[in-house]
């Protein structure tokens, strides 16, 4: 139904992740005409799925929290919550070449490499930032001092700076203290939930089952779907719409343009904005990531997320997806994803296939012993230059608003979530925010706007999508990405890694 200040536009919204797609739904169902963009041959980004070995599942590690509330609306608009499976999970360290659980706080007090004074700060520390609301002003402090004021040099070194590498590489001296809040905020939400403990969700099926759903229901809603369709260039037109051109002499006339894409990416394809524009947009840094599926005969150690202190790990962490799925999901095997993020020129991308299995594949054998070659059933390599933006220090206060000098011309992406961590839910509610200032603004004449949050859409009824075999061998190959991996909840501990 068509809002009663804005008239129907024809949005062309350029990428069809998780983002694109809800900002398409959303429009749609307010009486928008929407065109969905992606450059690769099947929607979904990051949340896509592929096939390692006979299994299909997603192509990288997600995971869903019971106060993921705009993610679960969407399900439920969805017809697919009432299915999901709700676990409670396991959280390893590796550090000094052994494995501990930190899955309890009795655990957590037996946790060996940390003193009892240690121990202290470091859950004084967490419990500070779950009670910190004013996360602007951590922007303004670097998550270097404010850790080691709140913990001390000692776990600073021991913990915290092996994981803040782990995950953001030597960027980590960048970051702003918005970084680790954010994760602290998370996992406490969680426990604000209902149940105090964390209850991990997954949907059977996973995210290419959810995703083939979203893509019947944005058809039924007048969505016009395009895949392999990259954009080249966006430039205003005379008639005061928008071209974009897709190469080949295909070009396109909009009356809005939505780039969902990353910020360097946006600021090449579109010369019309201002210098102050491209500037800002170019200087958004970004981590990248090389993610392994391994598919294995048994299981390793039972932890969903096991962090890795020792610096001599080629990855980042162990995601033993199988100890949060059942593995009836894998054909009775485990599925383990290996990450590891790196700066988008790290040496790494260009290593091939069986160089990085070689490399990652012995370091698991050297963790667990007991792992042999023969148990090793699939192995499969994921690559994405632009995935998280480095949360610098004033990073909400220096970035372009979503509404450009373009008239009609609009950039909304990852970067637009200043107060929360990187994961789907965060990215469904900017999707949510995205939409309602896109429809609120008027038609003919859009002013620049800051980002905002809170906006939470009202879940609406769709139909029920009954999902098709999902392990059958090559019925999936999906290996683009527009979207980022999620950056999760701690756990009785410590948890930067999804």
């Amino acid at each position: 139904m068509n809002s009663p200040h804005v008239s129907p536009s024809h949005y062309a919204i350029l990428g069809g992740g998780m983002l694109g797609m809800t900002l398409a739904h959303r429009l749609a169902r307010a009486g928008q005409r929407v065109s969905l963009f992606e450059s690769a041959p099947q929607l979904g980004g990051l949340a896509s799925a592929w096939e390692l070995n006979g299994i299909t599942w997603d192509r990288h590690y997600h995971v869903t929290l019971l106060s993921d509330s705009h993610l679960r609306n969407l399900l439920v608009e969805l017809d697919l919550d009432a299915d999901m499976k709700w676990v409670e999970t396991r959280t390893g360290f590796y550090m000094g070449g052994r494995l501990y659980s930190m899955s309890s706080s009795l655990e957590f007090l037996r946790f060996e490499p940390l003193s009892l004074i240690d121990k202290i700060r470091l859950g004084a520390t967490i419990f500070h930032a779950s009670r910190t609301t004013d996360w602007r002003s951590l922007e303004q402090v670097s998550v270097t001092d404010w850790l080691t004021r709140l913990s001390g040099r000692n776990v600073f070194e021991k913990m915290w700076r092996p994981l803040l590498r782990a995950k953001l590489g030597e960027n980590y001296q960048q970051a702003s203290a918005a970084f680790i809040w954010a994760i602290i905020a998370r996992m406490y939400a969680a426990r604000r939930s209902g149940l105090k403990k964390e209850m991990f969700g997954y949907l059977p099926g996973g995210y290419g089952r959810m995703l083939d759903c979203f893509a019947s229901t944005l058809r039924e809603e007048g969505v016009e779907i395009q895949t392999s369709r990259s954009a080249r260039l966006i430039e205003p037109a005379a008639d005061g719409r928008v071209n974009v051109d897709f190469g080949d002499n295909a070009n396109e006339s909009f009356d809005q343009v939505v780039m969902t894409v990353p910020s360097p990416v946006a600021a090449q394809i579109c010369p019309a904005l201002s210098i102050d524009e491209k500037a800002k947009l170019s200087a958004i840094h970004y981590q990248g990531i090389v993610c392994a599926s391994v598919l294995l005969r048994k299981p390793l150690a039972g932890y969903y997320v096991t962090n890795l202190i020792d610096p001599w790990v080629p990855f980042t962490a162990v995601i033993e997806m199988s100890a949060l799925v059942d593995r009836q999901q894998f054909d009775g095997n485990s599925l383990v994803y290996l990450p590891k993020y790196v700066d988008p020129a790290d040496p790494l991308f260009e290593q091939s296939d069986a160089q990085i299995e070689q490399s990652f594949v012995s370091a698991l054998q050297r963790m667990y012993p007991d792992l042999r070659d023969t148990d090793v059933l699939g192995f499969r390599v994921s690559r994405v230059r632009r995935v998280l933006p480095i949360p610098t220090l004033n990073y909400s206060q220096n970035l372009p608003p979503m509404t450009t000098s373009v008239p009609g011309v609009h950039i909304v992406n990852s970067t637009h979530i200043v107060n929360g961590t990187l994961n789907v839910n965060e990215t469904v509610q900017l999707a949510n925010n995205a939409a309602e200032m896109l429809l609120k603004a008027p038609a003919t004449s859009r002013k620049a706007q800051q980002p905002f949050s809170g906006f939470t859409c009202a879940a609406q009824s769709a139909p029920r999508c009954v999902p098709t075999r999902l392990r059958v061998a090559g019925e999936l190959d999906r290996q683009t990405t527009v979207r980022a991996p999620e950056a999760g909840p701690l756990n009785s501990g410590i948890k930067l890694t999804h």
